[in-house]
């Protein structure tokens, strides 16, 4: 069976909404095909603005040290950002309600903070950071920044640029592993549709291609089984009068090796033939599906 092209894959797996329903109908029948737009579909969605994160999974801090150990970065951002963001969430949470900047309010100072002062072992730093914010000892926005850190704008641009490196890694280590595990589609050097011939009804496709070694197959492909005997595989020349079996097909589909020197201009019609089992190598002159290829 032919497989999709990788721009067709890729095209299917980048819009949702590509109008191409014969790729879609493949995709539904061929696992291969499935598996790598599969792959695809997830490195997109990975990738996205607003992602479905409902099928990802939190990466550990090994993921970024791999990140970090590829891409050589800088000791300043050797941090995992996730585990640094996790910590943020549960600072935050851990705080008491009215101390959260999103409370909407500030708790008030208690008598014994106010009159009986703070010994160091019980000052505590965000407070003492956030009163002087209001007395105006230190810019509001730096007080906010001091107490989380994290949260200030130089944060969000280094996380930025962290995981910018990290959707960079991610995508190429998943197109050298589709490309590495994916082999390139050899191109077609003649293709013919078969149709049935007599009583038969089936119909299919074949087509010869050139491997990396430099020899020809010719693939050949039914939609059923319909031979009385077994099937075989000819080539023919037009004039019927000179014929070359390339080999028994046992299944709706095979692949034959095709002689080499022989001419494809010599022996163009494809024949698929239902043979009986009396032991003549000759042809049954009973052809199932018969059609003629061209370049």
């Amino acid at each position: 069976m032919p497989h999709l092209d990788p721009e067709e894959l890729s095209l299917l797996a980048l819009y949702g909404d590509w109008e191409d329903e014969a790729s879609r109908e493949h995709l539904r029948v061929c696992p291969s095909c499935a598996s790598d737009y599969a792959a695809l579909r997830r490195t997109v969605d990975a990738v996205k603005t607003a992602p479905d994160t409902s099928s990802l999974s939190v990466p550990g801090p090994q993921v970024w040290a791999g990140i970090h150990r590829e891409l050589g970065l800088s000791p300043s951002v050797q941090e995992d950002p996730l585990s640094a963001a996790r910590r943020d969430t549960e600072r935050h949470a851990a705080l008491p309600h009215a101390e959260r900047p999103d409370a909407g309010g500030v708790q008030s100072a208690t008598p014994r903070d106010a009159d009986q002062g703070a010994g160091p072992q019980d000052a505590d730093p965000r407070r003492a950071v956030r009163d002087a914010g209001q007395q105006g000892r230190v810019p509001p926005s730096d007080a906010h920044a001091r107490i989380y850190p994290r949260k200030n704008p130089a944060w969000w641009q280094r996380t930025g640029t962290w995981m910018a490196a990290a959707a960079a890694a991610v995508l190429v280590a998943v197109g050298g592993i589709w490309a590495f595990n994916r082999p390139l589609q050899p191109q077609p050097l003649a293709e013919a549709q078969l149709t049935p011939l007599a009583e038969y009804s089936a119909t299919g496709s074949a087509r010869v291609v050139e491997t990396a070694g430099g020899a020809r197959t010719l693939e050949v492909t039914l939609d059923k089984d319909e031979a009385q005997g077994y099937q075989e595989v000819w080539l023919i020349a037009p004039d019927l009068s000179r014929l070359v079996s390339l080999g028994v097909m046992n299944a709706d589909s095979g692949t034959f090796q095709v002689p080499e020197g022989l001419e494809l201009a010599d022996y163009p019609i494809v024949d698929v033939s239902d043979e009986p089992v009396d032991g003549n190598p000759a042809h049954s002159s009973v052809s199932i599906v018969r059609g003629t290829l061209s370049s």
